[in-house]
C-alpha cells in the first residue's frame, strides 16, 4: 500500500523529511477496523512527532491522526461496524497513523462519519471535535444546556483547529459568554462568524483588553497555544477558583501562581484514553457519533480552512511547513491517493 513517511528527524525544508513509500497491507484482528483511508487532515502533533519522535531502527514512521474513510475489513471483536460503513476519527498516537491507504484502528475511538459532509470536509474534524468536547465537558466539567449562566470562557488561539470547533460547541450546547482571541482580521471575523460573543487581541495583554471591552474576570480559560507567554495574564483574567485548561506543551509551568486564586489546572490529551485503553475508551466513539448529529442537523460546520491537493509526501510538506508558522486559519486537509 501507498504510505507517507520517515526515517529521521529532519527539518520539513529537507527532501527526506517526509517520503513517499510502499508498507505491506495491514490487517484486522480484535477490536480493529481495516480503513481505506479517503482524506486526512494535519495537526500539530503531526509535526512534533515527525520532529522529535525517531523511527524504529530500519523501520518507517508514519504519521497523520485525523481522517476519514470506509471500513474494508473488521476484527472478531467488532460489534459497531461493518465492512462499508463510512467512518471518521483521530486514531492512536502510539499506532501507525493516517496517511496512509490502509489503517487499523480501534472500533471505540472511531465515530460513524456525519452523513451530510463528504470525505474531506469531515476529515477536518475528529482530532479537534475529540479534544475540544474532552476539554470542555470532561475537563473543565462546563455544564451543557442553555440554562441562565453569567459564566464565560476565553479561549487563547481559537482562530486554529481545535478553537474553531470549541467555539461551535461552546456556542451551541451552552450558554457561556464565548471570549475568543486572535491578531488578524481576518481570523477575528472567522471567530465570530462561528459564535465568540467577543475577540480580544492576543499580542497585547489580555487581562487589559478584558478592562477595555468592559468585560469581567472569565469562570474558565483554555489555552491553545503559547501558554508560557500567556500565563500570567491567564491567571489575571480568571476569578478566584476559575479553571484553567491547556493543550500546548510549555517548557516548563510553574503551578506556584495558581495558589492565591485557588485556579485549577487541567491538561487534555485527547490520546490518553487510547493509549492507556481506558475503561471509557469508548467515549470517543460516543462522542464523535453525536457531533456528527450536531453536524447533520446543521448546529455545526466543517472547519476546513485549505485543501492541500492528493495524499503525498508533497502536499503533507507544504501543510506541515504551514503549520509549523502557526498562522493557519481552520484545518488543512488531503484527499485521495
Amino acid at each position: 500500500m501507498k504510505a507517507i513517511g520517515y526515517q529521521q528527524n529532519l527539518p520539513i525544508s529537507d527532501a527526506l523529511s517526509l517520503q513517499d513509500i510502499e508498507l505491506p497491507e495491514p490487517h484486522a484482528k480484535g477490536h480493529d477496523l481495516l480503513v481505506e483511508v479517503q482524506a486526512v487532515s494535519v495537526n500539530p502533533v503531526d509535526t512534533k512527532i515527525r520532529q522529535g519522535v525517531p523511527a524504529a531502527d530500519g523501520q518507517w514512521k508514519v504519521v497523520g491522526w485525523d481522517a476519514t474513510g470506509i471500513v474494508k475489513a473488521v476484527g472478531a471483536n467488532v460489534t459497531l461496524f461493518k465492512p462499508g460503513d463510512k467512518v471518521w476519527y483521530a486514531g492512536d498516537i502510539s499506532r501507525s497513523g493516517s496517511n496512509a491507504e490502509l489503517q487499523l484502528v480501534d472500533e471505540r475511538i472511531v465515530g460513524h462519519m456525519p452523513e451530510s459532509l463528504g470525505f474531506a470536509d469531515a476529515a477536518a474534524l475528529p482530532l479537534t471535535s475529540i479534544t475540544a468536547w474532552e476539554m470542555l465537558f470532561d475537563r473543565l466539567q462546563v455544564e451543557v444546556g442553555k440554562a441562565a449562566s453569567k459564566k464565560s470562557i476565553m479561549i487563547i488561539g481559537a482562530a486554529g483547529g481545535v478553537g474553531s470547533i470549541m467555539v461551535q460547541l461552546a456556542a451551541r450546547l451552552t450558554n457561556l459568554t464565548i471570549i475568543g482571541t486572535a491578531s488578524r482580521p481576518e481570523t477575528s471575523a472567522w471567530l465570530k462568524e462561528l459564535g465568540a460573543h467577543h475577540v480580544l487581541d492576543h499580542s497585547k495583554p489580555l487581562s487589559q483588553e478584558l478592562k477595555y471591552a468592559g468585560l469581567p474576570l472569565v469562570d474558565y480559560v483554555v489555552s491553545l497555544n503559547n501558554t508560557e507567554s500567556h500565563y500570567a495574564e491567564i491567571i489575571d483574567s480568571l476569578i478566584p477558583q476559575g479553571k484553567f485548561g491547556l493543550i500546548d506543551d510549555p517548557e516548563s509551568l510553574n503551578a506556584v501562581p495558581l495558589k492565591n486564586k485557588a485556579i485549577s489546572l487541567h491538561w487534555e490529551l485527547m490520546f490518553t484514553r487510547s493509549m492507556f485503553q481506558t475503561e471509557d475508551m469508548q467515549s470517543q466513539h460516543d462522542l464523535l457519533n453525536q457531533v456528527a448529529a450536531l453536524i447533520d442537523s446543521g448546529l455545526i460546520k466543517s472547519t476546513v480552512g485549505q485543501l492541500f491537493g492528493q495524499i503525498n509526501a508533497t502536499n503533507l510538506k507544504r501543510a506541515h511547513a504551514v503549520l509549523e508558522t502557526q498562522t493557519a486559519k481552520g484545518k488543512i486537509v488531503l484527499e485521495g491517493f
